[in-house]
């Protein structure tokens, strides 16, 4: 099955081996890029759409079809532009840098090497016009054994065993998991991947994996769909439902801190806000955190289980005569 990615990794190192192969036998040229003829005269369809903005006839590379499906050969011209240096914007330059210094937050100890080495000949090209000591990328990890075992794990196809510190209950657990991706987010590292304690898809932030092992089991095939976080984490949160608090002036920095759907102010002072909310944990703790200064008014019972631990937490310290 040929996907539109390697087609488009092979047409850029179509080009070149043409440009310098002038008149190659379709076959032989096949032979050289390990597929089918079939194959490469359907690449060749498509190159000779490709070529410098304004696609105009002078703008496009020229293959001359006719001796492809004649002759068999290949003659390919009005590509002499591809080997001139990449010149790139001050902004391509210093996205490329900051791409790359938010890759090496994720990529294992032996990967930061190669990184180095482009980040080096990037800024070294691109100069002062990249004005990249004026920008900083921070990305929080994991630890390098950890990482470099997830990285290894991600390449090899293989299972993980993880000791995992979930901060929405407090407590460390200890699962196996087929790791699926690791990306960078917001400034965290994560880790995508299929947990067979949950029973599905879950993301883990790689700076709270507190252990890790490789383990000889290969990755099984899971019928998920990852999410695409291009937008962020807010726009996967769409399907959450909406919970609606009464916010005392003391708690009104909820409504700057946290995504919210309304906001709206109380005569007396403080906010009302709705938000979205992914986990009654995690509401859970936020209304233990702001104590009185904050109330549920929608859905009916949904700080119950805040309001219980409360009253919990209460009777032991009368229990202890504190």
């Amino acid at each position: 099955m040929m996907t539109s990615r390697a087609q488009v990794r092979r047409l850029l190192s179509l080009v070149p081996y043409l440009r310098e192969h002038d008149g190659a036998p379709l076959t032989e040229v096949a032979a050289a890029f390990g597929i089918s003829p079939v194959t490469l005269r359907a690449d060749l369809d498509v190159l000779w759409m490709c070529g410098m903005p304004g696609l105009t006839p002078g703008d496009l590379i020229d293959i001359d079809m006719d001796a492809v499906d004649g002759e068999g050969v290949i003659h390919l011209s009005n590509a002499d532009y591809l080997p001139r240096p990449l010149r790139l914007s001050a902004d391509e330059a210093l996205a490329l840098v900051l791409a790359l210094r938010t890759l090496r937050g994720i990529a294992g100890p032996g990967k930061r090497a190669a990184i180095d080495s482009a980040l080096a000949k990037l800024e070294a090209v691109a100069g002062s016009q990249a004005h990249s000591e004026q920008a900083a990328v921070l990305v929080q990890g994991a630890r390098d054994d950890i990482q470099a075992r997830v990285t290894d794990a991600l390449q090899q196809g293989k299972r993980l065993d993880l000791t995992y510190d979930v901060a929405t209950r407090a407590e460390t657990t200890r699962r196996q998991v087929d790791p699926l991706r690791v990306f960078v987010l917001d400034g965290y590292g994560y880790l995508d991947a299929w947990c067979y304690l949950a029973g599905g898809l879950r993301t883990f932030r790689l700076d709270r994996i507190a252990a890790v092992e490789v383990t000889e089991i290969d990755v099984a095939e899971h019928a998920v769909e990852l999410r695409d976080l291009s937008g962020g984490w807010f726009d996967t949160l769409t399907d959450a439902p909406l919970v609606t608090l009464e916010l005392d002036p003391q708690a009104a920095w909820i409504a700057e801190y946290y995504p919210t759907e309304q906001v709206t102010g109380r005569p007396e002072g403080g906010l009302v806000v709705t938000l979205r909310v992914t986990h009654p944990l995690w509401l859970e703790g936020m209304l233990l955190r702001l104590g009185g200064h904050a109330r549920v008014l929608s859905p009916e019972g949904a700080g119950d289980s805040a309001a219980q631990v409360a009253r919990e937490a209460i009777e032991q310290y009368a229990a202890l005569g504190l």
